[in-house]
């Protein structure tokens, strides 16, 4: 089900041609890529569902498409891996290594508690030597209000994944190994000053685990898949959406991600985003691969798909995966 706004108030379309906002598509820079939906998690926010049962992996010929069209995109400067846990994708490394060789950005958006189970037991040493900046999702520096969205027995393991990154130079001035952390309200809530949290977390993660990080990015959940059953569980969805809409700020609304990426999904179809792939909204309107592509500068010229769940980006300061715009 997507999010929709009650018929008496704006739809995210009309909120833009209120503020006279066009949102076209600029030079594409980022290709993110979700190489599957099995996790070792299955948090209560995610808005892919992930979790340990799910079946959904990329595989090795969608993999070899997106290397063959990264190699001839020299604008596209990275490549931004996500899931599911990506680590868990049997080719996770071979795209991490070919992507680094054509001069790439690589970022793994990493749990944590992957870097701990049976067979990952290197993986952190892994993207370390490759030079992979890691962001890695840590909704709060309390053990209650992690384990509330992420599960029992989740926080100890977050620190000590942090703790060998931290070791292995992530984090650390100087080290060129980039760790940002992740924060997503524990409810139906806008999250706070992005500035103000990070040095809560800044100061509590050092004061008590000796943790150091480089960026927090506050990131607003998304009125979708399982956030959104538990909004309307609790009878919470309405006051949400409204929540949303009263924040949309037009400053943030130019700075949408989904204007220089491109998402690709396991199967290797295309969206404009991470979130309307979650919702089967296909890049451009019409359902394409990268397959049906000769390049990805292709995407620049399609119209971007919104509809009323990207109040989710909009609301504040604003919310890409790259945390607040404004």
């Amino acid at each position: 089900m997507n999010a929709v706004v009650a018929a008496d108030h704006l739809s995210f379309a009309e909120s833009l041609r209120t503020h006279g906002l066009q949102l076209p598509r600029t030079r594409l820079e980022i290709l993110q890529v979700n190489v599957g939906k099995l996790c070792d998690l299955a948090c209560h926010h995610c808005h892919v569902e992930a979790g340990p049962k799910r079946t959904e992996v990329m595989q090795w010929p969608v993999v070899e498409r997106i290397l063959e069209l990264l190699a001839g995109a020299p604008g596209v400067h990275t490549l931004d891996l996500t899931g599911g846990a990506p680590e868990m994708n049997p080719h996770f490394r071979t795209l991490v290594r070919e992507a680094r060789r054509l001069g790439k950005t690589v970022i793994d958006r990493c749990n944590l508690t992957i870097l701990l189970r049976p067979g990952q037991e290197d993986t952190a040493e892994f993207i370390a030597a490759q030079g992979v900046k890691v962001i890695a999702s840590l909704p709060c520096y309390s053990k209650a209000n992690v384990e509330k969205q992420r599960g029992l027995h989740v926080f100890d393991p977050s620190i000590h994944a942090l703790r060998q990154l931290n070791a292995l130079g992530y984090g650390r001035e100087n080290s060129g190994l980039e760790l940002d952390l992740v924060y997503n309200p524990g409810g139906a809530t806008l999250p706070p000053s992005q500035a103000a949290l990070e040095a809560a977390y800044r100061d509590e993660l050092a004061e008590h685990f000796g943790i150091v990080f480089n960026h927090l990015f506050t990131i607003t959940n998304m009125p979708i898949k399982r956030f959104l059953h538990l909004l309307q569980r609790e009878g919470r969805y309405d006051s949400y959406m409204q929540t949303l809409l009263d924040a949309f700020n037009p400053k943030a609304a130019l700075g949408v991600m989904c204007r220089n990426l491109l998402s690709v999904d396991w199967r290797g179809k295309l969206y404009d985003c991470d979130f309307n792939q979650a919702l089967e909204l296909p890049q451009g309107g019409r359902q394409r691969t990268l397959w049906d592509i000769e390049s990805l500068a292709e995407v620049e010229h399609s119209a971007i798909v919104f509809a009323d769940h990207c109040y989710g980006c909009t609301a504040g300061a604003g919310s890409s995966c790259g945390g607040a715009l404004t």
